[in-house]
């Protein structure tokens, strides 16, 4: 029933426009005009001595110059193999050291796919171990099975630095991993925060309702000040613990609204036409997506799934 509802809830998503594919996360504010905002490109993160952003259009991942190597993390390849080119790239502009890591955020392949250029300069891939047995089941054309994978949680120590990569349960995916560099207290994490943003319909598509809830808090306990998204967040700017405090604010109460309204039979309808949280109607996407939330958690709460 659970994947009877889902492809149909999908099929809707895709009746909005196919522009809403290209990102999990709700939408950024509208770019800079193409002169003011090149295809990619790479920022150093403001007051680290070696942690990158690569941006390629709205899709951005993290890597770390090390003396020993390079850790990066999700080529963002996917409908476009030149990204994970110009990803490697960008590296090579930074240090001549080989590129040792590619770690995999989460499964999903708009973030993953493209892995051959960073195998090829002899990265081990590594990913969660629910995503490598997704990715082997559906071998999906540019998505490279990941080599090793983490249960539970993982510590890389390369020239240096430490990044801990961390498993805080099932929430926009169910093969999600945080990525902590405990010495700089920035944390990788993609998908399942937005910053200043309701959650898009493509995140909470597939997502795991209350058990979300239970994975902000889990991020919220590890020891962190700045979060870099797998999308740009508003003017660019990187997340705070406010922006994942808020997102799991958001997510509490409208759970409780829609449980309220799902013991009183009204899920899916007109539950999605009359729950509504005035009180975040500033968020960024809230108009266009307080229904699809609604939806998602009504199908929770009405019907198990």
């Amino acid at each position: 029933m659970r994947q009877k509802t889902l492809i149909i809830f999908f099929a809707a998503t895709l009746t909005v426009g196919v522009g809403g594919l290209s990102q999990a996360q709700s939408p950024a504010p509208a770019p800079a005009p193409a002169a003011a905002q090149p295809l990619f490109a790479t920022t150093k993160v403001e007051g680290t001595d070696n942690v990158y952003v690569f941006r390629y259009q709205n899709h951005q991942s993290m890597f770390v110059v090390t003396p020993a190597g390079v850790i990066a993390t999700d080529p963002i390849s996917y409908g476009r193999p030149q990204a994970a080119v110009a990803y490697v790239a960008e590296i090579k502009k930074i240090t001549d050291k080989p590129i040792k890591y590619l770690i995999y955020s989460h499964h999903h392949y708009d973030h993953i796919a493209g892995g051959k250029p960073f195998k090829d300069a002899g990265a081990t891939i590594i990913a969660h171990k629910r995503a490598k047995e997704r990715l082997a089941a559906r071998n999906g054309p540019d998505v490279l099975v990941p080599d090793e994978v983490v249960t539970g949680k993982r510590t890389i120590k390369l020239g240096g630095t430490t990044l801990e990569l961390i498993d805080t349960g099932r929430n926009h995916s169910d093969s999600s991993l945080v990525m902590l560099l405990p010495k700089e207290k920035i944390i990788f994490a993609v998908d399942f925060n937005s910053l200043g943003a309701v959650p898009s319909r493509l995140a909470i598509n597939d997502s795991y309702p209350v058990e979300w809830e239970a994975s902000l808090k889990r991020t919220l306990a590890l020891s962190w000040d700045r979060q870099i998204p797998g999308h740009p967040g508003p003017g660019g700017r990187l997340g705070t613990r406010q922006d994942m405090e808020q997102q799991l604010a958001f997510m509490t109460e409208l759970s409780a609204e829609v449980k309220k309204a799902s013991d009183a039979g009204k899920c899916f309808d007109p539950a999605t036409k009359e729950v509504r949280l005035p009180q975040y109607s500033t968020l960024l996407g809230y108009e266009q997506n307080i229904e699809w939330s609604t939806h998602r958690w009504c199908g929770y709460w009405g019907r198990g799934i």
